[in-house]
């Protein structure tokens, strides 16, 4: 989700920092309060009856108008029910995030609590115990916040993210938990269950899946299109989200910006229907904010907005997440529904019921407010909250490279360098940090001696025309102007800070502050803690001209936009000595003074100490995140000359890399002695690396995605069709940088023989495989151990591996503990399109047990006695999404209600494996639609194989308007792989072959 805000030019917007505030200041007094009168005895208000009864009283209480006022993000209070008012959307990521205020138009109010790692550092822990730990601690601090202001604080909490890690070049990748479906499904169970609480009946806080579905690119979000085959859809995007529902962690979910088979996610049927049919609990569903608008906006998918949020109540969505706090909107439109006749009222009370039914859960209507009424303000950042964090922290440190037993260090002189070594940084979905101890202080508190250095430049700009330099402000920052003459004037430093791809930070050596546009005008200050805010302000390119100066050009997200002036990018030094946005041709030059070198500084901080630990990585607002994709994996140029400048320096260096993603570190594999990763985990970042660093604990996290070598071992970040484009560890073929499930140890483990419960299961049984794990080294550890399993034989192309069980176990050195890893056969089903349904074939499966995904350290077989799936039969209706393999196909919306169909173009082509086309097959029966005439060949065995037959495919006037067309066939007979070969632009929604 993101706020889409007031009018991003406005002069009112500033940081979301701009916005915090104390808890202390969100007092009860905003929050209205039903008058004791209001409060009547009504059924509804009876913890004793059952949660149905109870929704079910209070919907037949209300008026069609108030039922119709529940359906906006903002619920207002109904005082002669003693109802108060109820705010959807409270975001939990990682951490009680950010909330905003139906008392100042939204704004944007965050929370100072306890700040966890990012999500795919909780990833990388692979213990669903921790995140439910973790989850717990989440749901109380919700309650907290919550009990001084409800108004802002609701209780429904926006989190976890179940989208998979399909592509590391998202700009969400830090949302997330892993490309695996199963192990992301276990760890957003794990965390909504704590969030939720153990009450059978009542919910501590209602946590809600982000995103569904399929949304792994930000570029042009609302308008692409995940174009998912039904087995991708089925055995890898759907499994998260079914996970969770089907365990009852989660209260709902939340539709996604893009399309899915050409159909906004925001009106796929999913949410009525089959998400529904996942969970034995009433589901409350929302939508993304402002996606209700892209209907009629961005996407033109219906024509105004009551058609839209009709459709929207239809495919069962309850919440609309729109217009920021005014409400009118929404209920206008849907008051508008129903006058057309688009909604029944029924509509309406299903909806409110929905919602209504979460509210008495989470003990809205119960004296006192139900069992978790009592948590207060207590439970925010408290002592037990900060041990918690600094556990995960350390847990989800994953250890890269340990050569030579660099690591774990002694208590010798130690450098630590680089650009992230003294600061700490949050993302859009972080609260603020109480407190902070970075790497350095972590190392210094830990180690006897520390050097340091950030590792960056210090420079002062002077403009060439006047001789002066820029400065910023002391104190809280002032306007950035040219004035000092010389540049050992502090007001004229500034620290260089360099992001990749041209892309750095300016922060001031006068006040600590960071450089940025100043309130959406032209000028700038030095008047920011860090990098931040929707549109992110703060990025700048000096680029070298002929001759030595520079030009400052301002690279704020916000020039991304077409609302943005495109002229104004560069910096001008007007006569008053202001800076100014302006074109390129009136930008100001400027020489660079390097009043000191960051590499220089660096290389004498660590020459002579026992290790130089650096520091480096990304910072959450720039190097992708919300509405940005990466377009590179690789480290920050400046940040790797600096690692191999310190590597030289220093034989025995360390680097850390602090960062949301995989990263491309070919050359730092081959050359650092040991290299360590960690997520940005929140204040307790620096004592848990240094004791990870130091050996007090020994690292046991494991990568929860695959770490390339390079940028071009990926397809196009659009390509969702994981089997074909062999994405992900299930299907890469190449040889990863780190592969999915790795990570190190400062101790040794021997896997003993598996013992299995039994060899040989039906298709609805169940094996234990239980594995001696013994610690051969001489410290305390944690290993993950992994179950994998390959199926040998089958219909379809089968992944190279995929993760089917794994168990966290701790081992004392000499000691053996047994993993016990649970497999049942349905585990194992795949997708049978030839009959829509789950299959589990009869095949041998090898058992592939080890410390990583290539890291195999016993294998087993295990005879599934499943079921042979037939040759296919096309003579009835055969969808034409049911392909084997396609090539430049388009899976779209068959109907803006629901169904899929396949968009082909010239050269498209869709195969249907094994059909038995008996003694003969003489026609093909087709429905198409579009707007052009074209044909559609009937090949068989190859796309250049013999001709059967040839459709002559008319134009039917519109890509909804079909039309059923045949053809006769010859030398149709016997089995066949059947091709449909497109000759030019045309839908196919289902097609037979017939005698």
């Amino acid at each position: 989700m993101h706020r889409a805000h007031r009018n991003p030019r406005s002069p009112g917007r500033r940081s979301r920092s701009l916005t915090l505030v104390a808890a202390v200041a969100l007092a009860a007094p905003l929050a209205w309060t039903a008058p004791a009168a209001a409060r009547e005895a009504y059924p509804f208000r009876d913890p004793r009856l059952p949660v149905q009864a109870r929704v079910d009283d209070l919907v037949g209480r209300l008026t069609l108008d108030e039922k119709i006022s529940l359906l906006h993000q903002y619920q207002p209070a109904i005082p002669r029910l003693g109802i108060n008012r109820f705010k959807t959307g409270t975001e939990a990521l990682h951490g009680v995030a950010w909330s905003t205020d139906v008392h100042n138009n939204g704004a944007v109010v965050t929370a100072k609590g306890t700040v966890f790692p990012q999500s795919v550092g909780l990833g990388a822990t692979w213990d669903p115990a921790l995140l439910k730990r973790i989850g717990s601690a989440v749901g109380d601090e919700a309650r907290g916040y919550n009990s001084e202001n409800p108004d802002v604080w609701g209780l429904q909490l926006w989190a976890p993210v179940v989208n998979l890690l399909r592509d590391p070049r998202w700009g969400r990748n830090e949302e997330g938990y892993s490309e695996d479906p199963l192990l992301t499904g276990l760890l957003a169970t794990a965390y909504g269950q704590g969030m939720q609480g153990d009450d059978p009946e009542h919910l501590k806080a209602a946590p809600v899946l982000k995103h569904y579905m399929a949304n792994n690119n930000e570029v042009r979000r609302d308008q692409t299109s995940s174009s998912l085959r039904p087995r991708v859809l089925k055995e890898y995007d759907e499994v998260p989200f079914k996970i969770p529902l089907t365990r009852d962690a989660a209260t709902g979910i939340m539709t996604s910006y893009n399309l899915v088979n050409g159909r906004p996610a925001t009106v796929s049927p999913d949410a009525g229907g089959l998400v529904r049919s996942w969970s034995d609990r009433t589901l409350f569903n929302v939508t993304d904010a402002g996606a209700p608008n892209n209907l009629v906006g961005s996407q033109k998918y219906h024509p105004d907005l009551p058609t839209g949020d009709a459709a929207i109540l239809k495919a069962g969505v309850d919440s609309f997440t729109t217009d920021d706090t005014n409400s009118s909107i929404t209920v206008n439109a849907v008051k508008t529904a129903l006058s057309r006749g688009l909604l029944a009222e029924s509509d309406i009370d299903r909806a409110a019921e929905h919602i209504l039914s979460v509210r008495v859960r989470l003990g809205e209507f119960d004296p006192g407010g139900g069992p978790y009424g009592k948590i207060t303000k207590d439970a925010v950042d408290s002592p037990a909250h900060r041990a918690l964090a600094r556990t995960a922290a350390a847990e989800q440190m994953v250890l890269l490279k340990n050569q030579g037993k660099a690591l774990p260090l002694s208590s010798q002189k130690v450098a630590v360098v680089g650009p992230l070594s003294d600061t700490l940084y949050t993302d859009w979905y972080s609260g603020a940090l109480p407190y902070r101890v970075t790497p350095l202080e972590g190392i210094r508190k830990r180690a006897g001696a520390v050097a340091s250095s950030e590792g960056v430049d210090r420079i002062a700009l002077k403009d060439v025309k006047t001789g002066k330099y820029i400065a910023g402000g002391t104190g809280s920052g002032a306007v950035l102007k040219t004035g000092p003459a010389s540049s050992s004037d502090a007001t004229a430093q500034f620290d260089v800070f360099d992001w990749g791809q041209g892309v750095v930070t300016l922060r001031s050596a006068a006040n600590g502050k960071t450089v940025g546009r100043y309130n959406w005008g032209d000028t700038f200050a030095n008047d920011q803690d860090q990098p931040n805010g929707w549109f992110v302000q703060q990025m700048f390119k000096l680029e070298k001209q002929d001759g030595g100066d520079y030009l400052l050009r301002y690279a704020g997200y916000e020039k991304a936009y077409d609302w943005a002036d495109p002229a104004k990018t560069y910096v001008k030094a007007q006569d008053d000595g202001t800076l100014v946005l302006t074109a390129k041709a009136e930008a100001s030059r400027f020489a660079k003074d390097v009043v000191s070198s960051g590499v220089d500084s660096a290389v004498k901080a660590v020459t002579g100490a026992g290790a130089a630990v650096v520091v480096v990585g990304s910072m959450p607002f720039i190097n992708g995140r919300e509405d940005h994709d990466r377009t590179t994996m690789a480290l920050a140029e400046g940040q790797s000359d600096l690692i191999r400048a310190v590597r030289k320096a220093n034989p025995n260096t360390v680097v850390v890399v602090e960062n949301s993603y995989p990263t491309t570190l070919d050359w730092e594999q081959a050359n650092v002695p040991a290299i360590l990763w960690t997520s940005h985990a929140g204040a307790e970042t620096g004592n848990a690396l240094a004791s990870v660093l130091f050996g007090d604990e020994s690292p046991s996290g494991k990568l929860p995605q695959t770490w390339y070598r390079s940028d071009r071992d990926l397809p196009d970040i659009l390509d969702y069709d994981i089997i074909k484009s062999d994405r992900t560890y299930q299907y890469f073929k190449g040889k990863p940088l780190y592969p999915f499930g790795y990570g190190l140890s400062y101790t040794s483990f021997r896997y003993g023989e598996p013992r299995l419960s039994s060899r040989s299961i039906a298709r609805d049984g169940t094996v234990t495989v239980t594995v001696p794990v013994t610690n051969t080294g001489k410290k305390a550890g944690d290993e993950v151990v992994q179950l994998y399993t390959h199926q040998q034989k089958s219909r379809v192309k089968q992944p190279v591996k995929s993760l089917r069980a794994f168990a966290k176990v701790h081992v004392a050195p000499g000691r053996t503990v047994n993993a016990t890893l649970r497999l049942n056969a349905s585990d194992l089903a795949v997708w049978d399109v030839t009959r829509r349904k789950w299959t589990v074939e009869k095949s041998k499966h090898d058992l592939l047990i080890g410390s990583s995904s290539t890291d195999i350290r016993r294998r087993a077989a295990l005879e599934v006695r499943g079921e042979a799936i037939p040759a296919r039969d096309l003579a009835g209706p055969t969808r034409a999404a049911d392909f084997d393999d396609h090539n430049a196909i388009r899976l779209v919306d068959e109907t803006k209600a629901s169904g899929d169909a396949v968009a082909g173009a010239a050269g498209s082509w869709l195969r249907f494996a094994d059909a038995d086309l008996g003694s003969s097959a003489g026609r093909i029966t087709a429905r198409v639609a579009g707007t052009s005439a074209t044909t559609i060949e009937v090949r068989l065995d190859r796309p250049d194989g013999p001709r059967a037959g040839t459709l002559t495919v008319p134009s039917t006037g519109g890509d909804y308007t079909y039309k059923e067309i045949t053809a006769p066939l010859t030398g149709a007979r016997g089995n066949h792989d059947v091709y449909l070969v497109f000759k030019g632009e045309t839908r196919l929604s289902t097609f037979s072959l017939t005698r």
